[in-house]
């Protein structure tokens, strides 16, 4: 086992700069029409006539150019519309880029994230390396300065992601989008936007570090590979971390995990990550669970070859917990987070479990294996009897655990089933305010049925009723007592297409959710407190 503990952190001098990979974003307090940049970004609403704040102080700047294109019906102020416009010296900007939020009724902060994306990659296609861009509904949108700068810096980062590890650079020279300045006139505004921006480079960093290991290979982002980068998040944020191999797993008497990881030759690993931010009230805390299967060609009940290199993703779980580890371990919520990422490939081996075995769990409840490619169930089972008996009493597990889950609700949002109304609902509304969706499935006593076995307490496959309910029902009967949630991001994972800050690839679903969760357990918690001192007085 490999235990590494906690090293101080360091100070950190403040700058109004901040930097992921190759993007820097800056905050200044300036008269727009006044930037010397290459372009400069303004929005619209639909519907609007008549330009007002930062974008009708250039609109009146260029002698009503804006508003005469919204007359001729060329600028209509849609989600997602760009217009650029050549000022040819009129202002001190090169170009204008109006950008279209929509409707004012529909405005939030998501709808910040998606346009943001959606103007730098039209920039980089353009081959403009750096911008200016107001606030985007921190004026007449009504929204929360400090938010519209985090959401900005989220759908900046997230927008120009691409994964290119493996291609061979071409003799061809290639534009990249590298600057994004976020100019406010009024300086206590804009030094809230500064805050939230780095919030938000923050986050897509975390969420980056996601989508970097769902996309990796499968013989590079091995079990090892994914211990490795959980280590290497460890160090950076200062969590405790444990990795655990195959001999410890078995004495520990994970009999579910080791079913599935005795079928390849790659070392298990059981990885646990510790973040201490309520350490004197243990009780004050948060498991989350994520599935690592690295590569899963079905075992010996083996998929269908099409499509089967997908499988280098079922792993995006276990990264999204351990990106989410990244933030809490930055953000430092009060709150205590315990993450548990079973890890290992799925392959059949020649020693590979049978469909008809019968393994035992942690707990020491018996599963019969009816599909050995229904794995992941059986290494979470495994990982949430590991939490419980680390004392955690709040679980969300985490896994592309069903492709009946990709039937049912598609790309659009993520399946959940819990036990517990509370926890299911701040998990919905922590995910309404990073824009990631998701949608409850019942859990009736009817739908037991289908994993009653004759030779076990459980089998691992119900067919293919209600796959993915039956799937959760089984996970159900390893959180002991606690209140749990089960995210199936089996469907929204990945993206097959470029949409706002999506790009083709992993998602990093749901990272900024579970954040967020852990953020506002910690605040509510805190809230609780404040009121039972307040009645004691």
């Amino acid at each position: 086992m490999t235990t590494t503990k906690p090293r101080a952190a360091k100070a950190k001098r403040s700058t109004k700069a901040s930097k992921v990979k190759g993007l820097e974003i800056d905050v200044q307090s300036a008269d727009i029409t006044k930037i010397d940049t290459p372009a400069l970004v303004v929005n619209l609403f639909r519907g609007v006539k008549k330009p007002a704040g930062a974008t009708g102080a250039v609109d009146k700047a260029l002698g009503g150019l804006i508003t005469q294109l919204i007359e001729d019906g060329e600028i209509k102020g849609s989600a997602g519309e760009t217009t650029l416009i050549h000022t040819l010296g009129k202002i001190k900007p090169s170009r204008v880029l109006v950008a279209g939020l929509g409707p004012q009724d529909k405005f939030d902060a998501q709808v910040v994230r998606q346009v943001s994306a959606e103007i730098v990659r039209f920039l980089r296609r353009k081959g403009i390396s750096s911008a200016a861009t107001t606030a985007h509904g921190a004026g007449i949108g009504g929204l929360d300065p400090q938010l519209s700068g985090q959401a900005i810096a989220e759908g900046a980062h997230l927008g120009l992601y691409k994964f290119g590890v493996y291609l061979t650079k071409s003799g061809e020279s290639t534009n990249e989008f590298e600057k994004l300045t976020v100019v406010e006139l009024d300086k206590d505004r804009a030094k809230s936007i500064e805050v939230g921006v780095k919030l938000g480079c923050t986050i897509a960093q975390a969420s980056i570090t996601a989508r970097n290991m769902v996309n990796e290979p499968a013989n590079h982002m091995t079990p090892s590979r994914m211990a490795e980068a959980a280590q290497k998040v460890a160090t950076n944020q200062g969590l405790r971390i444990e990795i655990m191999d195959n001999a410890q797993i078995k004495k520990m008497g994970m009999g579910a995990f080791m079913g599935v990881a005795q079928g390849t030759d790659e070392p298990a690993k059981l990885i646990v990550l510790r973040y201490d931010g309520d350490p004197s009230n243990p009780e004050n805390n948060l498991g989350l669970i994520g599935k690592g299967i690295t590569f899963d060609t079905g075992g010996i009940s083996l998929k269908p070859p099409g499509g089967m290199e997908a499988m280098k993703g079922d792993m995006a779980g276990g990264a999204s917990v351990i990106a989410a580890m990244e933030i809490i371990g930055q953000t430092k919520p009060k709150i205590n987070v315990l993450a548990v990422i079973a890890a290992t490939e799925n392959m059949p081996g020649a020693s590979a479990q049978r469909p008809g075995d019968v393994v035992r769990a942690m707990n020491g409840k018996t599963i019969e294996v009816i599909n050995t490619d229904a794995e992941g169930r059986l290494v979470l089972a495994d990982a949430l009897c590991y939490a419980r008996k680390q004392g955690i009493t709040r679980l969300v597990d985490v896994a592309t655990l069903t492709g009946a889950m990709v039937t049912t609700l598609g790309k659009a949002c993520t399946g959940m089933m819990g036990n517990d109304d509370t926890l299911v609902q701040q998990t919905i509304d922590a995910g309404k305010k990073t824009g990631e969706k998701f949608w409850e499935l019942p859990m009736f006593d009817e739908y037991k049925d289908l994993i009653k076995s004759d030779v076990a307490d459980m089998k691992n496959s119900g067919g293919r009723q209600a796959g993915s309910i039956s799937a959760a029902l089984l996970l159900a009967e390893f959180v002991d007592g606690a209140a749990w949630v089960h995210l199936d991001i089996a469907g929204t994972s990945t993206s097959d297409k470029v949409s706002g800050y999506l790009v083709k690839g992993a998602s990093g679903v749901p990272v900024r959710t579970l954040a967020q969760l852990a953020s506002d357990l910690a605040d509510a918690g805190a809230a609780k407190k404040s009121k039972s001192k307040a009645k004691a007085k």
